[in-house]
């Protein structure tokens, strides 16, 4: 029986009419598992996923397969934006046995939760060198009930390593408290790593595919800042101006897709994070700090209208993410044909075709992906910038008409905390009081329907219900807005609760063996590796080998608000 239609992730409410029988995670089904002496079948991903979507689709829909899958196995579909920490823990085990991750992730465990094999996306029918799902489903649990043994006990030799590398070396408690010794010589190694690979044509980092790397263009804006140096902010602004003026930027509806499949931003992967809109707003207001171009500004300003108008409910809480997907197929609501275009714009078409490269079979997969280049975009007189202006508004009517991506509207605290931030410092820099009302308004949100008796805040939210312990990352990053809501308010309620959040991390997160704090509250730990984080992803990493200083600076915060 599939058990997900009682679940509130819109992940998990995708799979809830598969023929498989998905459970939530819970210790129900690891005792099930453990009672009918299977394996069980962790498949994680998230909802704007687009090859979760896939597998769902060739796999999971499956009659034959599903047969297969709850014959052999207890099988649980887990959402990895409600449990990070789970996620994480598998994540590390799926690339030490192979190498590479990513989602669908599918990690096969013993009962009592130990990894000892997984992959991400299979095929249905073997191709490239991959077996199929069908072929891993059966290889699996032959291995698994005939050689028992073994599977224990490379289960525990990973689980063992997996320990040893979620505890770095414990750091010395004698840190210097002078911060400044030797800082610019460390900003300056930073300055050349991220120099060395950085795209001086096209802007970002590396190659293919390109993700915005925000830390990356944040660092080089205030390396400018402090140091003067030219090529920090002609690289950050290259950076920004490239993405803005390419694919992975929503012309039309504002907002920022989470990556480009390509060098030149061209094509992106469709799916809109919130996360990664909240850090490129943060990077783009303090761009135009420095340089007062407008047209970082109207990136701002469009993408905000576009959180407004899609990704925010009536209590100024934004939503998650929307899909990549519509109509099951990926990028379909963003992409255009040449004689549509045409058919909707009549005599502006040639004018469109040029600023938005259009092209007659197609830009990408034969259809149009909206990008344009610097010839078009900063030569505009005030009489096409207007109609062009025009042009968008029709072609956004026409795509509003579409079947819209799906959008995940669970709460999350920690990238609710993130776009707080980014609206309270655009509020500033832009002098806008608009833009810190809705801070504010969030804010109220997070403090009187995420607030938890036990876990003093959730993690997530949805129809108003509200579940799952706040992590590290959340509570960090709800620090660290309202300390920005205090800059841009003057209103030292903002402090008292900043203090209130940094000493319950102290009493719930810090390891006192350690300098390293928690990923998951001590109160609630649902893996056998409790995870410390110290690297940056998709997200900022804000409490690491200096974590104690944030708890050290809050007791200062008593001659200011006490």
């Amino acid at each position: 029986m599939n058990l997900l239609q009682y679940e509130t992730s819109p992940y998990l409410l995708q799979h809830a009419n598969n023929p498989v029988h998905w459970q939530a995670w819970s210790e129900a089904a690891f005792e099930q598992a453990a009672t009918e002496n299977k394996p069980v079948l962790l498949s994680i991903g998230y909802s704007s996923c687009h090859w979760c979507h896939v597998m769902e689709h060739e796999s999971f829909e499956n009659e034959e397969v599903a047969t297969l899958m709850n014959n052999l196995f207890v099988n649980i579909k887990l959402d990895r934006e409600e449990y990070p920490d789970i996620d994480h823990l598998y994540m590390d085990a799926v690339q030490a046995m192979t190498g590479s991750g990513g989602w669908p992730l599918n990690v096969f465990l013993t009962p009592d939760k130990k990894a000892f094999f997984g992959g991400t996306y299979f095929p249905p029918m073997r191709a490239h060198g991959r077996a199929s799902w069908k072929e891993i489903l059966i290889n699996v649990s032959q291995y698994y009930s005939q050689n028992r043994e073994e599977v224990e006990q490379q289960a525990n030799q990973l689980m063992t390593h997996l320990a040893q590398a979620a505890s770095p070396a414990k750091m010395k408690a004698t840190l210097s408290f002078n911060m400044d010794d030797n800082k610019q010589e460390i900003d300056q190694k930073l300055f050349e790593k991220i120099m060395a690979n950085a795209d001086k044509e096209y802007g970002g980092f590396g190659k293919a595919p390109k993700f915005p790397s925000t830390f990356a263009i944040k660092f080089l804006l205030v390396y400018y800042d402090k140091y003067g140096d030219a090529d920090a902010l002609k690289q950050a602004c290259i950076s920004l101006d490239k993405m803005a003026l390419g694919g992975i930027y929503d012309h039309l509806g504002g907002g920022f897709s989470r990556y480009s499949t390509d060098t030149f931003w061209i094509a992106p992967h469709f799916e809109k994070m919130l996360y990664d809109n909240a850090l490129l707003i943060e990077v783009y207001s303090i761009a135009y700090s420095y340089t007062r171009n407008h047209f970082y500004k109207n990136i701002v300003e469009q993408t905000i209208q576009w959180l407004e108008r899609e990704m925010m409910n009536t209590e100024y809480a934004f939503y998650s993410a929307q899909d990549a997907d519509s109509e099951g197929v990926e990028g379909k609501y963003y992409t255009w044909e040449t004689e549509e275009l045409q058919h909707i714009l009549q005599d502006d078409f040639e004018f469109a075709k040029q600023y938005f490269q259009i092209q007659p079979q197609g830009n990408w997969e034969h259809t149009n992906i909206l990008y344009t280049t610097e010839a078009h975009a900063f030569s505009q007189n005030p009489t096409s910038m207007q109609r062009l202006s025009i042009i968008k508004e029709s072609l956004l009517e026409k795509r509003n008409l579409r079947i819209k991506p799906l959008t995940d509207d669970k709460i999350l605290l920690g990238w609710n905390a993130l776009m707080n931030q980014a609206l309270s410092l655009a509020s500033l820099i832009f002098d806008n009081p608009h833009y810190l009302f809705l801070a504010e308004k969030n804010m109220a949100f997070i403090w009187s329907r995420m607030k938890s008796e036990e876990y003093f805040l959730f993690h997530t939210s949805k129809n108003n219900q509200h579940k799952i312990p706040a992590y590290l990352d959340d509570l960090a990053y709800t620090a660290s807005a309202l300390l920005q809501l205090n800059t841009a308010t003057a209103d030292t309620q903002y402090l008292h609760l900043a203090r209130e959040v940094l000493t319950y991390i102290e009493g719930h997160f810090f390891d006192e063996k350690d300098v390293l704090f928690h990923f998951a509250n001590t109160k609630f730990q649902n893996v056998r590796v409790p995870k410390k984080e110290i690297y940056d992803g998709a997200l900022p990493l804000l409490m690491p080998y200096y974590a104690r200083y944030f708890i050290i600076w809050d007791s200062c915060l008593t001659n200011r608000v006490g």
